[in-house]
């Protein structure tokens, strides 16, 4: 009995570490991002609004909605122009694909890598995944969100929802963003990540 116990405790207990750790890395996503929008050098929010920038706002970390997905890699892909919110004509190739259960339900989601981007060097293992769901319009931004990732090294990556952000066209007319796919369309609320930001012409 003490032994079943003791293991039971250990699980818990690693349980409660990993949670820790994921929640410590969320925020500090969240501070990078908040620091980036709050520097005139970096930010994407237009004068009016980074004069009256006091933070983005963030749903409340959930780790459940941080998952480590089974990582497809589909090597024959044909790169395709991803379709953008101005005539922009960027050319992405499916990388592969992530499969999970999320709400005890299995969900596949396309992972895309930028063909100009992959030349740079810092670029060079990057990989987008942008995706919509039922909270578009309402508590998120109405055109999706974005997450970033990097060329896994084994058959898993880690999807962590709670790391969603918001095109840069969602603070500002002049930039151009990639539409998500409609295959990237998740039937169901993902409340977690970057909200939707009202801009400073809605608060006037």
């Amino acid at each position: 009995m003490y032994r079943l116990l003791f293991v039971f405790i250990f699980f818990i207990g690693n349980i409660i570490a990993q949670d820790s750790v994921a929640i410590k890395q969320v925020l500090s996503f969240q501070q990078e991002l908040d620091k980036k929008f709050a520097s005139e050098e970096t930010s994407p929010l237009t004068p009016k609004d980074l004069k009256v920038f006091k933070g983005l706002k963030f749903f409340d970390i959930d780790t459940s909605y941080s998952v480590l997905a089974t990582f497809v890699r589909t090597p024959h892909e044909t790169p395709f122009i991803m379709q953008t919110t101005t005539n922009r004509e960027p050319i992405y190739v499916k990388y592969g694909e992530a499969h999970f259960v999320l709400h005890e339900k299995e969900w596949i989601l396309n992972i895309y890598q930028n063909q100009g981007l992959k030349t740079q060097t810092e670029y060079e293992d990057y990989l987008f995944l942008p995706f919509t769901d039922l909270t578009n319009g309402k508590s998120t931004y109405e055109g999706g969100r974005f997450m970033d990732l990097r060329i896994p090294e084994g058959d898993t990556v880690l999807i962590d929802f709670n790391t969603a952000y918001n095109p840069y066209c969602a603070y500002n007319d002049r930039y151009s963003c990639p539409i998500p796919p409609q295959e990237n369309h998740l039937e169901l609320e993902i409340p977690v990540g970057v909200k939707k930001y009202n801009k400073y012409s809605e608060n006037e």
